[in-house]
């Protein structure tokens, strides 16, 4: 069986004064993201704001414990980066139970 853990990933760039200088900021952080954990990430909330972001993040594993670890992992290095301006939601399902959807 496979599960899938999604990341929400919640930004607020307080210097940022651009949408331009967001989206630098987004396209490095999401680079980073798919490198260093294999995560697959997309912009899901807030495109027109400059100073926020909502990123979403998949990981997909084997096992339950195996993609949570590496959510908490995930959320650790993002809280690292973003220690003023960062919340981390994090979830995990089944493959099984996405698929009785």
């Amino acid at each position: 069986m496979s599960f899938v853990c999604l990341v929400e990933i919640h930004l607020h760039f307080p210097e940022n004064g651009s949408l331009k200088g967001k989206r630098k900021e987004l396209v490095s952080l999401k680079a980073q993201l798919q490198r260093r954990f294999g995560a697959s990430v997309s912009e899901t909330d807030h495109h027109d704001r400059w100073q926020r972001a909502t990123l979403t993040a998949a990981l997909v594993g084997g096992s339950a414990s195996v993609v949570d670890d590496a959510g908490a992992k995930l959320g650790r290095y993002i809280e690292s980066r973003f220690p003023q301006g960062v919340r981390v939601d994090r979830g995990i399902l089944s493959a099984e139970e996405i698929l009785q959807r």
